[in-house]
């Protein structure tokens, strides 16, 4: 019988890769049967991963990239399809926060770094945009593919601190519904985009937020906890089911959609 998981042979490029969640779903696709292009601006931990994926039998490239560059976007395309001949998969996976973009307690909204949240928005948002702008024509040639948007659970709820963050990711998600309406009216109904959702995770971005320098949790991550029923942070693999579903057959009908993965953060109130 149809394995409809599947995800054998599809070329799958990660941009973002190198990261903490990047690189962990780079590893499983690839055990999966995958080749994954990893793209990222940090060469050494790209190089990397790269030797670590194709050490245990998978197969993976890097190249250097700067999402917020369609020229060096379009660079990537050329090579990767050189390489490969084709992209099947697209996942945005780029992004991050920076200090000036959020609003600790003792400050208020009038202390927002604007040059700070202009970057923070402009490397999720367009750091999402420009890479599916460049890719789309590769999937469109062979009119079938998928695109997985990294959103957050800040799309869905205003959270405290966060506000360069959480404007860009409520974005993504607007961006997603709207991306999946025009490539099936315009490219062909077999041309998807979701965005994945996660919930809480200890990544290097959000490490000072949720860690205290001993390793203890802050009181936001015990005000986190407390509002999640499974009461715990989400480990990454946790993220490698819902991201194969997406770009597998089994959700050949899917679209626009957003898969949250937060252990019923967004489901709980009282």
């Amino acid at each position: 019988m149809e394995n409809l998981f599947s995800v054998e042979g599809k070329v799958i490029v990660i941009t973002g890769g190198a990261g903490i969640l990047g690189k962990g779903i780079a590893g499983y696709l690839a055990g999966q049967g995958a080749k994954i292009a990893i793209l990222d601006r940090d060469a050494a931990a790209g190089e990397k991963l790269v030797g670590e994926i194709n050490a245990q039998g998978g197969e993976a490239v890097f190249f250097a990239s700067d999402v917020l560059s369609k020229e060096v976007l379009e660079q990537n395309r050329a090579d990767i399809v050189a390489k490969y001949g084709k992209v099947d998969v697209l996942l945005n996976a780029a992004g991050g926060n920076m200090a000036g973009a959020t609003i600790p307690p003792d400050k208020t909204i009038l202390d927002l770094e604007i040059d700070a949240f202009r970057k923070v928005v402009d490397l999720n948002l367009f750091g999402t945009v420009l890479p599916t702008m460049t890719f789309i024509p590769e999937l469109a040639k062979q009119e079938k593919g998928c695109i997985v948007n990294f959103a957050s659970i800040s799309s869905l709820r205003p959270l405290t601190r966060v506000v360069g963050y959480g404007c860009a990711k409520a974005a993504i998600a607007n961006f997603t519904k709207y991306l999946a309406a025009e490539l099936a009216q315009k490219f062909g109904s077999s041309l998807r985009v979701n965005a994945i959702v996660p919930g809480f995770f200890i990544t290097q971005q959000n490490e000072s937020l949720l860690l205290n320098p001993d390793g203890s949790y802050t009181d936001r991550s015990k005000s986190i906890l407390t509002h999640t029923p499974f009461n715990r942070f989400g480990e990454p693999d946790e993220l490698f089911g819902t991201i194969q579903y997406l770009i597998s057959d089994a959700s050949k009908f899917v679209t626009g959609t957003l898969a949250i993965v937060d252990g019923g953060f967004d489901a709980y109130t009282i």
